[in-house]
């Protein structure tokens, strides 16, 4: 029988992502090089981890119509809407808020729909419970069979998935630093490094529950913890979707200075910590740190 090709071959991604040194004063003056891991690059319309989480997802979908879950602002929506566009499968995109159900869509939710995927908003008490079985099980009623990959895309498959960065990274970096929403990027990427390499989260939303849902994560996906990772939690500016005129001011600085334009809710931050961190002497001079580009403005 023959089988219908794969979302790789279909869509064709950059892998492995380029790999790239950039000279910046403020880790140079410690003895620290930066690289950028342009994952932003594997493909222009599923950038990023999104392609990494997405890709095995969509495989054991396999044309089903796809479920999934995000905010307001969600780059995994509107990854998951890009790429029914694309392969030709409907997708449903369940939105936390309901009040938004009656205002004018944002470009991130417009782009969505533009790309033919249902928006279905649901109230915060809800969408809380969008795992009990009750709630999904009112979608499904609702929406027919589909193939339900969770917010942000992390789960099992998409943790295995990630493990090709690090892998890809291996004997590159010694340290491979990336902006977490909901952990599983991190999961993958940390297990994939090789021993003496760690890889370092710095968390996107506040809350103090990243940690648990990596080592869940690990333990679904690898059967316990794998791999070197920490996290530092201090540069989420307020929260998903917050930012500040000093992250904007240091965006609109790193953009000038390497000629990358850096998208702000999770690039941006991530840029920021590792920058901090320099000026802290958190890396020791000699250290290699790779910054995984996980998306565009």
């Amino acid at each position: 029988m023959n089988r219908p090709p794969s979302p790789e071959a279909l869509l064709a991604p950059r892998l492995p992502s380029p790999l790239e040194e950039v000279r910046d004063e403020r880790f140079d003056r410690h003895g620290v090089r930066l690289l950028l891991k342009r994952d932003d690059l594997i493909h222009p319309d599923v950038p990023g981890n999104k392609w990494r989480k997405l890709a095995p997802n969509l495989r054991a979908a396999a044309g089903r119509t796809v479920l999934t879950f995000g905010g307001a602002y969600s780059n995994h929506l509107r990854a998951t809407a890009a790429a029914g566009r694309l392969l030709g499968f409907r997708t449903i995109g369940v939105v936390r808020g309901e009040e938004l159900a009656d205002r004018p869509l944002n470009p991130s939710l417009a782009r969505c729909a533009a790309d033919g995927m249902t928006l279905r908003f649901v109230d915060r008490t809800t969408y809380r419970a969008k795992n009990e079985p009750e709630v999904l099980e009112g979608l499904l009623s609702t929406f027919g069979d589909c193939c339900v990959v969770p917010e942000g895309g992390s789960n099992t498959a998409a943790v295995r998935g990630c493990a090709e960065l690090g892998r890809e990274l291996r004997d590159r970096a010694d340290v491979a630093a990336v902006a977490c929403g909901t952990g599983g990027t991190l999961a993958g990427l940390a297990a994939g490094l090789a021993p003496g390499q760690r890889a370092l989260g710095v968390p996107v939303l506040r809350g103090g529950f990243l940690g648990d849902a990596v080592r869940e994560l690990q333990r679904d996906a690898f059967g316990g913890p794998t791999g070197s990772w920490s996290l530092d939690e201090r540069f989420h500016f307020g929260g998903y979707a917050r930012t500040s005129p000093e992250l904007h001011a240091f965006a609109d600085d790193f953009e000038q200075r390497h000629g990358l334009a850096v998208e702000r809710l999770y690039v941006a931050k991530l840029l920021f910590a590792l920058t901090a961190l320099a000026a802290e002497g958190a890396f020791p001079a000699g250290t290699a740190v790779a910054a995984v580009v996980t998306g565009r403005p």
